[in-house]
């Protein structure tokens, strides 16, 4: 017999679409056990009987909208919402292991969005997916669908777009958090004839959606923090903030990763 945790462990590994052979190799576990978990994934949502927010007769509000909007970054960024079986869907995050604090406050995230259903966390190389079980992820993330997000469109229904405006800081936090990076720039410049070197802080995100970088963009925009894109080899795929009165705001509202 094997407890819950350890079948949603193992259930995480076969959502990141590993065969049941390598699993089963893995953990030990055979194919006929993982197999018989996936077709029995029921007990594994323990929120069946909670009701969902988004998909009520009449939707009701999200309950902390501010940590919704983080985990909303966090998910356009890193995140992933895969079926399983039987109308039950996996929420992966991919979160790097040089950032424990991040992989904490992720975890607490999804938590927060799903409360009675177990929060795991499934290593892989060079980093932990935290992961979920629920038959509500699509609910609570209508921008679920086949594919890569830079391959198809990325639009925030009206009550998200609500939230991000009421708490736009958490957006950029979670976005940041998936995507971004703080460091210090130098350059050189001629003082009185002698070269001497300056350092100064920048902030980057890189993202392959034209969407999710406007998105990005235009609530840095809200919040009254400069930007610009910076190609790369021809592609717009960076957004900057070097402008010390926006590297100011930035740092007080996100700070560096931990």
């Amino acid at each position: 017999m094997y407890d819950v945790e350890t079948r949603e462990r193992t259930l995480a590994l076969v959502a990141q679409g590993r065969s049941l052979n390598s699993v089963s190799k893995q953990t030990g576990i055979s194919r006929a056990a993982i197999r018989s978990w996936q077709i029995r994934l029921e007990p594994l949502d323990r929120n069946r009987g909670t009701p969902c927010p988004r998909c009520a007769d009449t939707p009701n509000e999200i309950e902390n909208p501010a940590s919704y909007a983080y985990l909303l970054g966090l998910y356009l960024g890193d995140g992933c919402i895969s079926a399983i079986r039987r109308g039950v869907y996996s929420l992966r995050i991919a979160c790097a292991d040089a950032w424990p604090g991040l992989i904490d406050a992720c975890a607490e995230a999804v938590q927060i969005a799903r409360p009675h259903n177990k929060v795991c966390r499934v290593a892989s190389a060079g980093c932990q997916y935290v992961t979920s079980f629920s038959k509500h992820w699509p609910c609570l993330f209508p921008q679920h669908g086949a594919g890569k997000k830079h391959h198809r469109r990325i639009a925030l229904e009206p009550w998200q777009q609500e939230i991000v405006e009421a708490h736009p800081w958490e957006l950029i936090r979670g976005l940041f958090h998936s995507d971004g990076c703080r460091i210090t720039n130098w350059a050189t410049r001629l003082v009185r004839g002698e070269r001497k070197r300056y350092e100064y802080p920048r902030y980057f995100f890189t993202n392959k959606s034209d969407d999710i970088r406007k998105l990005f963009g235009d609530t840095l925009t809200a919040v009254g923090v400069e930007w610009t894109t910076l190609a790369r080899g021809g592609e717009p795929f960076n957004i900057s903030v070097a402008r010390r009165a926006s590297v100011a705001l930035m740092d007080a509202h996100v700070g560096p990763k931990y």
